[in-house]
């Protein structure tokens, strides 16, 4: 298994860890409920060292990047992050990533750990054909980088503490180079996957301990957490955020996702399967992706097959898990277009009974 700059250090604090995408994560600390409310009270610290970073620059970057993604990179402004998905012309999708202008010229690009070497492959064919030069104009940067998700209503405090730069008042989904913890050029974005507030820390590998340290020793005052990838799914879930293998994948469509909100039909975006991504928004789809909340008693796992009050197979659970902040089981599912409207009563397979549960929209938690 593949490590990062802080697998010994979750080790050492005792970490329950497990294989996820390659490398040796943790999974939990003092536990999954406990993590989870911190993060949505105080501050929460995940290490996110394995995701992807891509960067691509020069001439030919925009058109590149405007093309490979849905979302329409002409709303960018330097400093400004953007959330968009990869399609796969074949109507699914490669990955979901972040895009970052940090020029008009030059993007900086964070897909998924397990979806690295893929987005790489599909994304370097492209950009040869559009005549980037691998390894100059578009560039894998995947092992330079330590990265760490500060999350939490507390977090941009504790940020603050470890930098001149001002940046308590930065805007959702925007970013800083700055100097951090003494560190040169960190780059700090307003991003996240909990729905919490905070943000997420770019740096080199070399200097993963020393922000490691800096950013435990200021949150102390602010009951800073160490969280592991068990509450990070809960938090994600309970936001309706996607997770590629789960609600998005392959053979599911940006629109079958309910992800029309970052499939840009505008002038000067003629994105991969545009044509047939409209047609499926002008005729509607047979699928969609919906949140659920259990009315039965059962917890839905993924995979489990959804049906209708006769028993026929309408779709399948696509992530589910019980919801700390809510006190319910909650999940996603793709079932057919006609149970997918709220309020429709659709029925779980759990252990052979079909345990009733009812469409809701998401997300599941909204914050005070």
């Amino acid at each position: 298994m593949k490590t990062t700059p802080f697998t010994e250090k979750h080790i050492a604090l005792g970490a329950k860890m497990a294989e996820f995408a390659g490398y040796n994560m943790p999974i939990s600390y003092t536990g999954l409920v406990e993590e989870h409310h911190n993060v949505r009270k105080n501050v929460g610290v995940f290490d996110v060292s394995h995701m992807g970073e891509f960067r691509a620059k020069g001439p030919k970057a925009h058109d590149f990047v405007q093309y490979c993604t849905s979302n329409d990179i002409n709303t960018l402004f330097d400093g400004k992050v953007l959330y968009t998905v990869l399609p796969n012309g074949k109507g699914g999708i490669v990955d979901d990533m972040l895009v970052y202008r940090v020029s008009e010229q030059e993007y900086f690009m964070v897909p998924n750990a397990a979806n690295i070497d893929k987005d790489w492959a599909w994304m370097s064919k492209i950009a040869e054909e559009m005549g980037l030069k691998l390894g100059v104009d578009f560039t894998n940067e995947s092992d330079n980088y330590g990265q760490l998700a500060v999350q939490g209503p507390n977090a941009m405090k504790v940020m603050q503490k470890l930098t001149d730069t001002p940046v308590l008042d930065m805007e959702y989904y925007t970013f800083k180079y700055l100097t951090f913890a003494g560190v040169e050029n960190v780059l700090l974005s307003t991003t996240g996957y909990t729905g919490a507030g905070g943000c997420e820390l770019y740096f080199d590998k070399k200097d993963a301990m020393k922000i490691w340290d800096a950013v435990f020793e200021a949150g102390k005052e602010f009951g800073i957490m160490p969280a592991g990838l068990g509450c990070r799914d809960t938090l994600r879930l309970e936001m309706g955020f996607c997770l590629y293998g789960h609600e998005i994948d392959d053979q599911t469509s940006p629109i079958e996702a309910g992800l029309n909100w970052l499939t840009k039909f505008v002038d000067g975006n003629d994105f991969i399967d545009r044509k047939f991504l409209e047609e499926q928004k002008a005729n509607g789809v047979q699928k969609k992706v919906v949140g659920f909340e259990m009315i039965g008693k059962g917890i839905p796992r993924g995979g489990y097959k959804v049906c209708d009050a006769e028993g026929n197979a309408i779709g399948e659970v696509r992530s589910g898990s019980p919801s700390p902040s809510t006190g319910k089981n909650i999940g996603t599912a793709q079932v057919q277009t006609a149970f997918s409207k709220k309020d429709t009563p659709i029925y779980i397979e759990i252990r052979n009974k079909l345990i009733e549960a009812v469409v809701v929209r998401m997300p599941f938690y909204k914050a005070e």
